[in-house]
């Protein structure tokens, strides 16, 4: 089952607020849908609750990355098996849009959409990619990002786990504010090496006149 996929979307609704800036994207029945992308047939269904809803799934979603990225391993699987009990998923077989070379439908499973809300329909399909994403990589491989004023969600799928930011953008931010920082170190040390030299130094007598 290809379903890490779907990972994308917790990742996505979590991201949707950046606590650190006081914004929350959010805010609307039109946010709502775009999170869900425009060929979403659950998408049709969020209305003025679906907001406040999924802004309480993604409180909990943020707990499950916070809590991977502070090395808290259980606690990040527990808050995700709760929201997995009250999101359950309904796992469908599908294929007729695509077809194989031989014009056969090329079948494969993904996640049908029929819970009673769309909060219930994103929920699911959020938490069960994560599932799969978690428990593939491994839950070391959820992170919140380490650049000042961001604490984007991000999901670590390079080789040697070595990913510690969200983006490119954010990671290029902390290494030029990271070699800023040192030169400004480097330039006050070599500023009070010189004045220790100096002060170091004999007084140069005045000459008599």
């Amino acid at each position: 089952m290809e379903l890490a996929y779907y990972s994308d979307y917790a990742v996505r609704l979590v991201n949707s607020e950046e606590p650190e800036r006081g914004i929350d994207h959010l805010t609307s029945v039109d946010a709502v849908r775009e999170l869900f992308g425009p060929s979403s047939l659950a998408a049709a269904r969020a209305g003025d609750a679906d907001v406040q809803r999924l802004r309480t799934v993604r409180t909990r979603l943020r707990g499950v990355f916070e809590a991977a990225s502070e090395g808290d391993e259980v606690r990040a699987v527990d808050l995700l098996n709760a929201l997995l009990l009250e999101f359950p998923v309904s796992p469908q077989v599908s294929g007729h849009e695509y077809l194989d070379d031989s014009g056969r439908p090329d079948w494969h499973m993904h996640l049908a959409e029929h819970a009673a809300t769309a909060t219930a329909s994103y929920a699911a399909t959020a938490c069960m990619g994560l599932a799969f994403q978690l428990t593939d990589l491994g839950v070391d491989r959820l992170g919140i990002c380490q650049a000042t004023t961001c604490r984007n969600a991000y999901i670590d799928t390079s080789t040697n786990r070595s990913r510690r930011y969200c983006s490119d953008r954010c990671a290029t931010r902390a290494n030029v504010a990271a070699y800023r920082a040192r030169k400004r170190l480097e330039n006050e040390r070599s500023a009070l090496s010189g004045l220790t030299q100096d002060a170091s130094q004999p007084a140069t007598p005045a000459t008599e006149r």
